[in-house]
C-alpha cells in the first residue's frame, strides 16, 4: 500500500482527528487487568454491529483505563460516564455499518493521503521512513499495521457519512438578523448585591444548639478505617536508566544477533529539484532550460550546496545544501531518482533527471554497499536493546515472584524491594478515597487496598506509565465515632453557612416585595434596608458588570420588559436582586460586516445538531431492525466492578 507515497499526493477532506481520537482509544497499557478472562467469547461481547463487528470488554476496559490515566475523567464518576462510551462506540460503529451499506468505500489512496497528513513522523523529508520503522511505531500501541488500517478506514467512512448527513444546511437572513440583534442587544440596570456574609452576626448558634446538633447527628460523624500501607512500585523507566550492560553482554547480543545490523546498499546523495509539478506545461521548457543552466555552473565547478539552497524547491533539503538527511536505501524514492543515485560513483553528478516531481540534478556524496554494521557502530543500539531485555526480565521476574516473595516475609518489605529493584513507599492512615501521589487516582488500587487485611499483600496492579505495584497492609485502624470536641468547629460552621444562605436568601427576597410594593423603586427599598444601589454601563450578553461579574448573571434582563425587578440570583459571593433600566437596540447599520461570520456561526450549530438527531436515529433505527444487539448483562458486569 505504501507505494502510493511514492506518487503525487492527493487531498481528502476528513476529520483528522478522528484520527487522533482513534490512536487515543486504541492504546493499551502493560499488565491491564484483563476482564472475562477465562469466560465464553459471548460473555465479553458488548455490543454486535451487523454481521462482522463486535464491541468487546477488553476493548471498553483499555478504554476506560486510558481515560483514567490520561486525567480526563476522576475513577468517582465513571460508574455515570461508562454507559455514555459504551454508546459513542456503537454509534461510531454503527455508523460505518451505515457507511458501507451505502456503498463508500476508502481507497489505498486515501488511506495513504490520511496518514500522509495526520502522521508526519512516517515521513522525513518528504519520504516514508519504511514498513519496519511503521510497525515499530503501531507497536509500541500494541497495534498492527492491519489493525490500524483497519480502524482508520472507519473513521474515514463515518467522517464521509457525517459530511452527506449534514449537507445542505441553510441559514435564512431573518436568522442572521435575529443573531446579531440578540449578540448586539445591549441593557442597563440598577443592582444591590449582597454579599454572602452580610448577616453573618444574626445566625450565629449557642453552644446549646451545636451540642444538640451533634447528639441528633452521631453517625454523620465517623472517623473511617484507616490503614497502614508499605507500597512496592516498579517503574521500567526508571529500571531502564539504571541498568548499564557491560561490554561482553553487548558483544554476545551482536554475535546472535548478527542479522539485525545488516545494512542494505545505500547512499548519501543532495539534490537540486525545479518543480514542474502542479506548473503549466507551457513553462517546462523554461524549467528544463534553468536546470541546464545550473548544471553548466556545477560542472564549472560551481559551489552545489549554494545553488541548492538558493534555487532548490525541495523544502525539506533545500536549506541542508541539498542533502537529505541519513542514507538512502533502495524502494525510498521514485524510480528516476534512485537509478541515478545507485548509478553514480562517490562525487559524481548526474545529467538531469526527470520525475513527476520536476527536473533533478543528484550528486551522490558516498556509496556504501551491502554488508554488516561494525560493533562500535551498533553499540548504542546494542545497548538501549539489552536494557529492554533486562527490564522485561526484572518486570516479568516481579509478576512471576514478588506477591508471594511480599507474602512470605512481610517483616521486611524493604528487603522485598530492594531485591526485585523496586521503590518502596509507606503511607500512613489511608482511607478509602485517598489519593497517594505516587500512585495516582487507579481505582484498582483502592480496590485491592479494601480487600486486604493486617498482614497481607496485593495482587499485582497496573499503574500508568507501564508502572506496577504491590500493596501490604502492614497495620489497620477500625472505625470510630468521632467525638463532639473533635467536630464541633466544623458543625458550628456548617450551621453558620446553612443559616447564612438562608438568611441572605430571606433578605433579597424581601429586598425584591419591598421594590416591587413601591413601585418599582428598587433605590429607595435598598435604601431602607441600609443596601447599596449600584448603575451598570450598557452590557451585552457577553460582558462583564464592576462588582457583579458576568452578565450571565442577568440575562432574565435581556428578556424582561423595563422597570422589570428580577433575583434573586445567586454568585459565588453574594446575592443579587436588579431592576432592568433600560433596553439599547443594536446599531443594524454594523450587520452587513457581521453576516458572514453570524451566517456559519448558525450553520455550524445547525450543523451540529443535526448530526447528533442523525446519529441518534441511525442507532435507535439499526436496534430495532436488529442490526444492533446490545448485551447489557455484560455492561452491568463492567460497571459493577467500578462501583464502591
Amino acid at each position: 500500500m505504501f507505494d502510493l507515497f511514492r506518487s503525487r499526493e492527493k487531498t481528502v477532506r476528513i476529520f483528522l482527528g478522528a484520527l487522533l481520537l482513534l490512536v487515543a482509544l486504541s492504546m493499551l497499557t502493560y499488565l491491564v487487568p484483563s476482564y472475562g478472562t477465562g469466560s465464553n467469547t459471548s460473555d465479553t461481547i458488548i455490543a454486535e454491529i451487523g454481521k462482522d463487528d463486535v464491541i468487546t470488554l477488553p476493548e471498553v476496559q483499555r478504554l476506560i483505563q486510558n481515560t483514567v490515566r490520561g486525567r480526563q475523567l476522576p475513577p468517582d464518576v465513571l460508574p455515570t460516564y461508562i454507559p455514555t462510551m459504551v454508546q459513542q462506540l456503537v454509534t461510531e460503529r454503527a455508523l460505518a455499518y451505515e457507511a458501507a451499506r451505502l456503498g463508500f468505500q476508502v481507497t489505498d489512496a486515501d488511506l495513504a493521503d490520511t496518514i500522509r497528513q495526520s502522521a508526519p513522523a512516517l515521513f522525513q523529508d518528504g519520504r516514508f521512513v519504511g514498513a519496519e520503522a511503521y510497525a515499530a511505531m503501531l507497536a509500541q500501541q500494541n497495534l498492527t499495521i492491519g489493525e490500524f488500517e483497519s480502524d482508520l478506514r472507519r473513521q474515514i467512512l463515518i467522517s464521509r457519512l457525517r459530511d452527506v448527513a449534514i449537507e445542505g444546511t441553510i441559514v435564512t437572513p431573518l436568522e442572521i438578523e435575529q443573531a446579531f440583534r440578540k449578540k448586539n442587544e445591549k441593557i442597563k440596570i440598577e443592582y444591590v448585591k449582597i454579599p454572602n456574609d452580610k448577616y453573618k452576626a444574626e445566625v450565629q448558634p449557642s453552644a446549646e444548639e451545636v451540642q444538640n446538633f451533634y447528639k441528633a447527628n452521631t453517625l454523620r460523624y465517623q472517623t473511617p478505617e484507616t490503614k497502614n500501607l508499605v507500597i512496592l512500585i516498579a517503574d521500567p523507566a526508571k529500571m531502564e536508566q539504571a541498568a548499564t550492560p557491560a561490554d561482553a553482554d553487548l558483544r554476545r547480543l551482536y554475535s546472535q544477533n548478527q542479522d539485525s545490523f545488516r545494512t542494505p546498499e545505500r547512499v548519501k546523495v543532495r539534490h537540486i529539484l525545479l518543480k514542474t509539478d502542479g506548473k503549466p506545461a507551457s513553462e517546462d521548457p523554461k524549467i528544463k532550460a534553468k536546470a541546464e543552466d545550473l548544471l553548466k555552473q556545477i560542472r564549472g565547478g560551481a559551489d552545489f550546496a549554494a545553488l541548492a539552497k538558493k534555487n532548490s524547491e525541495d523544502t525539506g533539503s533545500a536549506a541542508n545544501g541539498g542533502e537529505y538527511p541519513g542514507w538512502v536505501t533502495r524502494g525510498q524514492t521514485v524510480p528516476e531518482f534512485e537509478k541515478a543515485a545507485f548509478s553514480l560513483k562517490p562525487g559524481q553528478t548526474s545529467d538531469l533527471v526527470k520525475t513527476q516531481y520536476g527536473y533533478h540534478i543528484i550528486q551522490v556524496l558516498q556509496h556504501q554497499d551491502a554488508g554488516l554494521r561494525p560493533f562500535e557502530e551498533a553499540k548504542s543500539e546494542l545497548a538501549a536493546q539489552w536494557k529492554k531485555q533486562s527490564v522485561n526480565d526484572a518486570m516479568n521476574k516481579i509478576s512471576d515472584t514478588a506477591q508471594a516473595v511480599l507474602q512470605k516475609d512481610p517483616a521486611h518489605p524493604e528487603k522485598v524491594a530492594a531485591g526485585l529493584n523496586m521503590q518502596l513507599v509507606r503511607v500512613d492512615g489511608f482511607a478509602a478515597g485517598q489519593t497517594v501521589k505516587e500512585i495516582g487516582p487507579i481505582p484498582d488500587f483502592d480496590q485491592a487496598v479494601a480487600a486486604l487485611k493486617k498482614g497481607e499483600a496485593s495482587q499485582l496492579l497496573a499503574l500508568t506509565d507501564n508502572k506496577v505495584a504491590l500493596v501490604l497492609v502492614t497495620d489497620v485502624t477500625p472505625p470510630r465515632p468521632q467525638t463532639f470536641e473533635e467536630v464541633q468547629s466544623k458543625i458550628r460552621d456548617a450551621m453558620v453557612q446553612n443559616k447564612l444562605a438562608a438568611a441572605v436568601q430571606n433578605h433579597a427576597r424581601e429586598l425584591v416585595e419591598k421594590a416591587k410594593s413601591m413601585g418599582g423603586d428598587l433605590a429607595k427599598a435598598a435604601k431602607a434596608m441600609g443596601l447599596e444601589v449600584k448603575t451598570s454601563g450598557e452590557i451585552d450578553r457577553s460582558g462583564t458588570i464592576p462588582g457583579l461579574g458576568s452578565a450571565n448573571y442577568v440575562q432574565e434582563g435581556f428578556t424582561s420588559p423595563d422597570g422589570t425587578v428580577f433575583g434573586p440570583i445567586s454568585t459565588p459571593d453574594g446575592t443579587v436582586v436588579a431592576k432592568l433600566l433600560a433596553h439599547v437596540e443594536p446599531d443594524l447599520s454594523k450587520l452587513p460586516e457581521q453576516r458572514v461570520a453570524l451566517r456559519d456561526e448558525i450553520k455550524s450549530q445547525k450543523a451540529r445538531d443535526r448530526n447528533s438527531l442523525f446519529e441518534a436515529g441511525l442507532r435507535e433505527a439499526l436496534i430495532k431492525q436488529g442490526k444492533i444487539k446490545i448485551h447489557q448483562p455484560v455492561i452491568d458486569r463492567l460497571l459493577a466492578g467500578y462501583h464502591s
